[in-house]
């Protein structure tokens, strides 16, 4: 008979990026760890749609007040999101990435994060970008770098930052992960973007500090320099962003992984070399977070199976050989309305029901 934290694993395996199961039982560990029994049951009923306890309670058939306090103690966990709106409080189940891992910040240990780069390596790694949709997607890290076109205001940067009234920044849970993991990793830490409700959530548990849209920007500068990759979440009203390393972030490893990342990203940019300009200095090559580009002849070349657009090689190339080029028209992808209909379309992809039971 299965117990509630198996029937928690099949629970998270149907939202979003899925929680597949191991042979290990790494993830029933992990599980163990984030929920207390109790939490476990009631998150089994809970849904991924906003509702107030007491509408919770109603439908689940619990005590109000009990289940109210059981709400926010989980939201506290970073296992529930929770939206304040004046006295209204809403929840909502969200699945293990993104959404319970990144929520566990406060929580991260050395126990807890060799157990997720564990169950990262032999199961979930794979599950991330098994799916068409993505959960992040790829943009250029500056919207001047796109060669004679111009750029989507959710495919811009410093355009998503100049549009929001609140932003936090938080260190991103990927290298803080990998860090206490025992690996290296050079990049800088606080970086990890939330706006609007999601970073009054992350500001209330804990986890991150407001900034204002000047020092975001200058962060951007920042990651700019560090050679990290800009990710928004899949969708045109975008609630984070994350500053990403291909030794750190799970999407990033994950499409590493792949013989093909571009196929997986959903960018509307790709790299190309002006060779008659190219000095082969060899500077694309450290900037190259996918190992898309090579050297032959003296001169560089980037796979276009492998370029995810991210433009990282162009904004050091000191001949100015790189180029970032916008996607024929008829290949170009209009990412989802909100983050609700990104995750619905991966459910329909996954052949999932999201909702509970």
């Amino acid at each position: 008979m299965e117990d509630a934290y198996q029937k928690l694993r099949k629970r998270l395996d149907d939202m979003a990026t899925g929680y597949p199961a191991t042979e290990s039982g790494i993830e029933i560990k992990i599980l163990k760890r984030l929920f207390a029994e109790a939490e476990a049951e009631l998150f089994l009923g809970l849904s991924p749609l906003l509702e107030t306890p007491a509408d919770a309670a109603k439908r689940l058939q619990r005590d109000p007040d009990q289940t109210a306090a059981q709400m926010e103690q989980m939201a506290k966990k970073g296992l529930l999101f929770r939206k304040r709106n004046g006295d209204l409080v809403r929840y909502a189940a969200v699945p293990y990435v993104v959404g319970i891992f990144e929520h566990q910040l406060k929580r991260m240990d050395e126990d807890f994060a060799r157990d997720h780069e564990e169950y990262f390596e032999t199961a979930f790694g794979r599950s991330v970008q098994s799916f068409k949709t993505p959960v992040l997607r790829t943009i250029p890290i500056d919207r001047q770098l796109v060669a004679d076109y111009p750029v989507a205001p959710y495919e811009d940067v410093l355009e998503i930052i100049q549009k929001q009234e609140k932003i936090a920044i938080a260190p991103c849970v990927c290298r803080t992960t990998t860090h206490l993991a025992g690996k290296e990793c050079d990049k800088p830490l606080e970086n990890c973007f939330s706006f609007g409700s999601h970073a009054d959530y992350y500001v209330e548990n804990g986890m991150g500090r407001y900034i204002t849209k000047a020092e975001a920007k200058e962060i951007v500068s920042n990651n700019e320099k560090a050679g990290l990759v800009m990710q928004p979440f899949n969708s045109q009203k975008i609630g984070g962003m994350c500053s990403c390393c291909g030794d750190c972030c799970g999407v990033l490893r994950s499409l590493k992984m792949h013989p093909k990342p571009a196929e997986l990203v959903q960018s509307n940019y790709f790299a190309q070399v002006a060779q008659e300009e190219c000095t082969g200095c060899e500077t694309c090559l450290e900037r190259c977070q996918m190992d898309a580009v090579e050297i032959v002849d003296e001169i560089a070349t980037v796979s276009l199976d492998r370029c995810i657009g991210c433009g990282l090689c162009v904004t050091t190339c000191p001949s100015g050989a790189m180029q970032l080029m916008q996607k024929p028209q008829d290949q170009q992808y209009l990412p989802p309305k909100t983050g609700m209909h990104t995750y619905i379309r991966i459910a329909e992809e996954r052949q999932k029901n999201p909702l509970p039971g």
